[in-house]
């Protein structure tokens, strides 16, 4: 099954993993970046607006992201890493609008 993904269904995944306290995808919020996908091995980057978030709240996000994508038959590898200040305005934008609070 992996050999027949292509990165649209990876994208079509991943835009349903849904922040759980902004009521937007990570997508949507500028959180995953650089996707790529070879060898049935999808690698992404999880952008955080901060890195000094608690290590269960990178740890949910990035679960959610692993589970969203294994279902189509690959592994998963999930970078962290800070968004720049342009990206982090937007996201916070975002966020203030779309708040919806914890799950």
């Amino acid at each position: 099954m992996a050999s027949d993904i292509s990165l649209e269904d990876v994208h079509r995944e991943l835009g349903q993993v849904m922040h759980p306290a902004i009521n937007r995808s990570l997508v949507e919020l500028g959180m995953i970046k650089d996707i790529a996908l070879e060898h049935g091995v999808v690698k992404l980057t999880l952008a955080l607006p901060v890195l000094n978030i608690p290590a269960s709240i990178k740890y949910y996000l990035a679960n959610s992201i692993r589970t969203a994508v294994t279902k189509l038959g690959v592994e998963v590898e999930v970078e962290t890493t800070e968004m720049n200040e342009e990206e982090r305005y937007n996201f916070l934008a975002m966020e203030q609008e779309n708040w919806k609070g914890p799950a």
